[in-house]
């Protein structure tokens, strides 16, 4: 799964890396910690422009009667979309791009959480497939996405056994231009195979979701257990 991810590099960057006609986030700042309920960018697509807007994590069907799934739906199984009543519809008219420089994971030592940080050593940039949606109460309107996983690759699954699915950048029109590709299949053809991964151990420092600075993502050196980091394609 994804519970933690990064993107730390400027608006401008963004900007120009992914060629985007409109940036609609009037608060963006890079953030080391972005966790669960937070606003983050997300690309879509509207008239053949590449828009960037900042949207909540955590996915609320268009039918749930208050915000509460938003903390339980910031993952979405490619393997069941299709099934699941809160992403059948979205699967076809809502996807966007979620993006990201890097995301953290847990790994399960008896009854210890170890921290990890997977980023691309390659690319500036994760391309994580999301769906989104907009929920609507009596007082407000919220956008929401959720982060698309598959299962790990090697490298990854002795961390978990579930990782993002990451676009590769050719594929992202696709991915993001509903109107023109209406019906979409989710398979290999879609994932970064150039992609390497960097993954580090980092320390505890990252658990504490209000911590967002540079020191989340710093190897945990002092460790004797230390994995180093290693690259490897998907």
């Amino acid at each position: 799964m994804c519970g933690r991810k990064t993107l730390t590099i400027t608006k401008n960057s963004i900007v120009k890396k992914l060629k985007i006609d409109e940036w609609k986030i009037r608060d963006y700042r890079p953030s080391y910690n972005i966790c669960p309920t937070q606003y983050s960018p997300v690309l879509l697509m509207k008239e053949k422009k590449r828009i960037a807007r900042s949207m909540k994590w955590g996915l609320i069907p268009e039918w749930s009667k208050n915000d509460s799934f938003s903390s339980k739906m910031i993952n979405a199984r490619a393997e069941t979309l299709s099934e699941k009543p809160s992403f059948k519809n979205l699967i076809h008219r809502r996807r966007c791009v979620v993006l990201a420089d890097g995301y953290f994971e847990w790994k399960r030592v008896n009854r210890e959480k170890i921290p990890y940080y997977i980023n691309p050593s390659n690319e500036p940039l994760f391309l994580m497939a999301g769906l989104w949606t907009i929920w609507r109460s009596d007082t407000s309107v919220v956008q929401t996405y959720t982060i698309i996983t598959i299962p790990a690759t090697n490298i990854i699954a002795h961390i978990h056994h579930r990782m993002p699915l990451i676009l590769c950048p050719s594929k992202v029109n696709k991915w993001i231009d509903c109107e023109k590709y209406y019906h979409i299949e989710i398979d290999k053809s879609l994932e970064n195979s150039k992609l390497n991964l960097s993954q580090a151990r980092v320390g505890e420092y990252v658990n504490n979701a209000s911590n967002n600075s540079a020191k989340c993502i710093e190897p945990n050196v002092g460790s004797k257990s230390l994995k180093q980091s290693v690259q490897t394609k998907i």
